[in-house]
């Protein structure tokens, strides 16, 4: 698996569209219309990333969660952060019980879920898709701020990320703007291990 610096390949990414890299590259993201809509809200007025997500009924669960972690002060700082987001129907595929469990009894273990979830950096889907498109058949390796990875690929306009378990996600709507960072829309919560 190929693994590339996530500042690098941004830079790599954005030369390549100064350089007249082909629209389709850039463009590979699918954007579910429904989550695009509910999510249009969301730009730098709207403020950080949990404000947005808090701003959004489809992220109630997120939300809790990341209260329940402890997390809220951290992704409504500075950043800039990348995060990709289950929407509260990824959370609902988690076993019955799950949700109640990570958040009173083991939230040390949510933070870590939740943490695998974001990267450092502002990374939009046009640089995203092109690092998946440099890094080829492979998929581009994500380095998240837990330490983990993600593999990132592209199949006909779709985005999938797989997790540390082989489990997938597919991002359903993308570059939802915060004042620190990037939200990235995902159909399934993605486990660190």
């Amino acid at each position: 698996m190929k693994t590339l610096n996530l500042a690098l390949a941004t830079a790599a990414s954005i030369a390549l569209v100064a350089c007249g890299a082909p629209a389709e590259d850039t463009d590979a993201v699918a954007m579910d219309d429904t989550a695009a809509d509910t999510m249009a809200n969301g730009d730098a007025a709207a403020g950080t990333i949990v404000e947005v997500a808090q701003g959004n009924e489809d992220f109630s669960t997120l939300v809790a969660a990341v209260t329940a972690a402890g997390l809220g002060e951290t992704l409504s700082g500075e950043g800039p952060f990348t995060v990709f987001a289950p929407a509260n129907a990824a959370f609902e595929k988690l076993p019955d019980g799950t949700v109640e469990t990570l958040t009173t009894d083991e939230t040390e273990k949510l933070g870590s879920i939740l943490t695998y979830h974001v990267v450092e950096g502002s990374v939009d889907a046009a640089t995203l898709t092109a690092a998946i498109t440099e890094a080829g058949e492979e998929g581009y390796t994500i380095t998240t701020v837990n330490g983990g990875t993600l593999t990132a690929t592209a199949a006909d306009g779709t985005v999938t990320l797989t997790d540390a378990t082989g489990g997938t996600a597919t991002v359903t709507a993308t570059d939802v703007a915060a004042s620190n960072g990037l939200i990235h829309v995902i159909d399934t919560v993605l486990m660190p291990e």
